[in-house]
């Protein structure tokens, strides 16, 4: 075991932060491809809440993809990292709303509300992300799981190790 951790570091310590920023950059790719594989395989359709949680995966993606372009020296990483792990913060804070509605009991599940296309087509984009944000019943059915946990589980874990690794990427000695 011990010669696997000083194998890990070893490792951590060769590679440039640009790479790691492309690892970032590639764990989301793969994290997004398969949503679109829950969604267009398995039919898992997306509630409100899924969605806000998909932009909030590509906007961490772009960030790691530009980090990793960019290729900035120490006060850029900091930067970069600091961005990722706020947006990280946030998609923690939307799952775990996720997961809290999925825990309600039935009587206190919020409405079903209208479309997201009826919502972008009438409402102002204030009230949109607001609805979304809201969440609404279809966000408390539990579909997909994997070792028990279901999607906003996933994500949520998700968030705090991309989150994690973008700081201590960002953070990470020469």
């Amino acid at each position: 075991m011990r010669k696997l951790f000083e194998t890990l570091l070893t490792i951590w310590g060769n590679l440039s932060r640009r790479w790691l920023f492309l690892l970032g950059a590639l764990t989301v790719a793969a994290l997004y491809g398969a949503g679109l594989y829950l969604q267009y395989v398995l039919r898992q359709e997306p509630c409100p809440l899924c969605m806000v949680q998909r932009v909030i995966f590509i906007a961490i993606g772009l960030l790691f993809f530009i980090a990793a372009l960019h290729n900035a020296k120490q006060i850029g990483a900091k930067v970069y990292a600091v961005l990722i792990a706020l947006f990280s913060l946030s998609g923690v804070a939307v799952a775990a709303r996720h997961i809290w509605i999925q825990h309600l009991p039935k009587d206190q599940v919020p409405g079903c509300g209208p479309g997201l296309d009826y919502m972008l087509k009438n409402f102002p984009m204030s009230e949109v992300w607001q609805e979304l944000l809201h969440g609404s019943g279809e966000c408390a059915e539990k579909g997909w799981t994997f070792f028990t946990l279901g999607i906003p589980e996933w994500s949520l874990i998700w968030y705090v190790l991309l989150g994690v690794f973008a700081v201590m990427v960002g953070w990470k000695k020469r």
